[in-house]
């Protein structure tokens, strides 16, 4: 069999393990190990009192800090959610595993397909007032902390508010080898939620205040991850190069 047929012959296997085999078991290994954190939360009644008015919110967070937040907005008491996941072949497992947790998925990032999702979200969140969407400030692909529009396009289309997140915890590993610097909380951690003030978005903005509302959404979350790592403990050889004005 020459090497062409065989990567063909392959393609089946792999399509099977990515989208049958590997996410169920992947959603109920992370259920476990989410169960097994112990959360610390600060302000998190904006984030309920928010959900009891179904008021939508557009959720902002670091991209790095995306496995730590995910068990935890799969708690029913968070409300319900739509996510982006990318359209890549591995991206194809993340979405399942993330639809297994209970999340709703818009498939596509930055590189690919992101427009089209971000289309799918806002669709969704107009036509299901119930419904709130997460977006990762710097996208999928960085550059790390730099916050880019898709949020708060986000929540101009869809009249929701920007409301900023963060999450810290220990003892916690951290793929040094990812373009964010993902944080995975260990067995047992300690995961630190912070909700911070909702931010309103107009419908319209002019280049010059659409600038400065995204340096505000970037400040706020570095702030708040700033002081939430300053809490937990938890240091990165490589901070953020941002200066909070």
């Amino acid at each position: 069999m020459s090497t062409v047929s065989a990567a063909r012959a392959r393609k089946p296997l792999r399509r099977f393990v990515l989208h049958k085999l590997l996410p169920p078991i992947g959603w109920r290994m992370y259920r476990a190990l989410g169960r097994s954190w112990h959360y610390d939360e600060h302000d998190v009644s904006i984030l309920r009192e928010l959900i009891a008015a179904k008021r939508p919110v557009v959720g902002a967070f670091y991209h790095s800090r995306t496995f730590a937040l995910l068990h935890y907005f799969s708690l029913p008491q968070q409300g319900r959610w739509i996510l982006m996941c990318s359209q890549s072949r591995d991206g194809e497992a993340m979405a399942r595993i993330e639809e297994g947790l209970g999340f709703r998925v818009a498939r596509g990032s930055s590189g690919k397909g992101g427009a089209r999702a971000l289309v799918e979200m806002i669709k969704a969140q107009r036509e299901d007032r119930g419904l709130n969407s997460c977006l990762a400030i710097d996208g999928s692909r960085g550059p790390r902390g730099v916050a880019q529009l898709g949020t708060i396009t986000l929540a101009q289309k869809t009249g929701s508010l920007l409301l900023p997140v963060a999450a810290s915890a220990l003892p916690s590993w951290r793929w040094n080898a990812s373009w964010d610097r993902t944080i995975i909380p260990r067995p047992g951690a300690t995961v630190s939620v912070r909700i911070g003030e909702p931010i309103e978005v107009p419908a319209k903005l002019d280049d010059i205040a659409l600038e400065a509302m995204r340096q505000r959404l970037e400040n706020t979350m570095f702030t708040l991850h700033s002081e939430l790592d300053a809490r937990t403990g938890y240091r990165d050889t490589e901070p953020l190069r941002l200066a909070a004005v």
